[in-house]
């Protein structure tokens, strides 16, 4: 019995041979599309059962690449593993495209496998120096050329150092125009070329913009004394850097014993030590570039400094106010005029009232820069605004009025707009009443109570 199944199975094993070697060759293995980055190493499959006595191809395009074990191309990056595998080192952009494994009978029966190859972005910058000099007002183009698989997308940004938020974006784009330059445009631009294959690749350009030189003065107006210094500084702004030089009286500045010039970054300082009256006067500060030249003035000046208002805004009567102000005078002040008058700030004045001039007694001479005065304005109408300005002198001469003062003073019904009372260093020549109302009935509410 055991016999008998041993020939069974022994002929059942001779029938699938003999249907195999019928059938003739077949594939193993399927096509299949791959996708592989640049410098990887890729696996081709190609597996056959009953080749037998036929050659086994490789072709990519007409080209043939083996032939049975015979490796056919000089690529030594491509050779045959366990079989008629196909394996490709050091896959390059070149190795995209489809590749065939071809039997070679009358049917020509071949398997296609098609390899796509990802590459990392790259970019070429315009200029290659990815530096760019413009004048101000005209244009400049910044240009990312990107390259890779798939296609790049280029960002642009500005690098702001000096901010919280690390750049601005710009757009998008291998170009990145930019018109109508001014000086704070200069500074870092960069692109950003992605396409999800490997990192983002980021070329940087440093855009410079050329304009003549600007000024401004920390002080248009310089106060000192016989003995004491005086400190000029001017601050230059210029792409070329430009030349600075000093002048007092339209005559070239040089440096002397008393006098020294220096620079730090774009201040520019000139200081007179021990001032003589020679040194009082009008002083420049005049900037040279390849593109212009600019000038801005100070005056150096014994002459007080303006006054300064250190009284409350709201008086603490209805008839009277007490105004103090603070002068600074190197010299003793010789002299003080106080000029006041009442607003009209409700229908039934349409005009102000008439300025009311006091000359004041200078304050005793006590050693100090700063001179400090109070004096006791009385007769005043209730609920009603005021304006002072005050002007001093010294042996130099009158200083500058001060800016317009603004008080109120208490009791009465409250017509007056008090909610436009003035800031107390108001600087403009017509000034507004901007104190809130409430702030003053509140006030008026605890001078009625402590009055009773």
């Amino acid at each position: 019995m055991e016999a008998g199944w041993l020939v069974v199975v022994a002929l059942f094993v001779a029938a699938s041979a003999q249907n195999n070697r019928n059938d003739g060759p077949r594939f193993l293995s399927r096509g299949h599309s791959f996708r592989t980055v640049v410098g990887d190493t890729l696996l081709l499959p190609c597996q056959v059962q009953n080749l037998g006595s036929l050659v086994l191809l490789w072709r990519r395009g007409p080209a043939v690449l083996t032939a049975a074990s015979l490796m056919v191309t000089r690529d030594e990056r491509f050779r045959l593993v366990d079989g008629y595998n196909l394996q490709i080192t050091d896959v390059g952009p070149q190795d995209a495209g489809d590749y065939v494994c071809q039997i070679s009978d009358r049917v020509a029966r071949d398997q296609v496998h098609t390899v796509e190859v990802l590459v990392p972005p790259s970019v070429r910058a315009s200029p290659e120096t990815r530096h760019v000099t413009a004048r101000r007002g005209g244009a400049a183009v910044l240009e990312c050329r990107a390259a890779g698989n798939p296609v790049p997308t280029v960002t642009w940004h500005r690098l702001l150092f000096y901010q919280n938020d690390s750049s601005s974006r710009l757009g998008e784009g291998p170009q990145l125009q930019l018109s109508r330059l001014e000086r704070h445009h200069g500074g870092v631009y960069a692109c950003t070329v992605d396409n999800g294959v490997g990192p983002p690749v980021v070329t940087e350009f440093q855009l410079q913009v050329l304009y003549p030189p600007e000024i401004t003065v920390e002080r248009s107006w310089v106060h000192t004394g016989e003995g004491f210094r005086a400190e000029l500084v001017c601050t230059v702004l210029a792409d070329p850097p430009a030349e600075v030089s000093w002048y007092q009286n339209s005559f070239p500045l040089s440096a002397s014993e008393r006098v020294t010039m220096s620079a730090r970054g774009s201040n520019h300082t000139l200081l007179i030590a021990d001032v003589q009256p020679e040194d009082f006067g009008n002083y420049s500060c005049v900037a040279d570039n390849s593109l212009g030249r600019a000038r801005r003035h100070v005056e150096v000046s014994g002459r007080p400094g303006p006054a300064r208002f250190t009284s409350p805004p709201l008086a603490r009567a209805p008839h009277s106010y007490t105004l103090s102000f603070a002068v600074d005078s190197y010299p003793p002040l010789d002299e003080l005029r106080l000029l006041y008058r009442q607003l009209a700030i409700n229908e039934s004045f349409q005009q102000p009232g008439r300025w009311h001039d006091v000359v004041l007694a200078a304050p005793a001479a006590k050693g100090s820069l700063t001179h400090r005065v109070s004096h006791e304005l009385r007769g005043l109408q209730p609920a009603a605004v005021y304006e002072a300005i005050v002007q001093a002198k010294n042996r130099y001469g009158w200083n500058e009025v001060s800016d317009i003062f603004q008080f109120h003073t208490l009791g009465g019904p409250h017509t007056a707009h008090a909610d436009e009372l003035t800031p107390m260093f108001s600087a403009a020549p017509e000034p507004r009443l901007t104190q809130s109302l409430s702030v003053l009935v509140i006030y008026t509410c605890y001078w009625l109570a402590f009055s009773q």
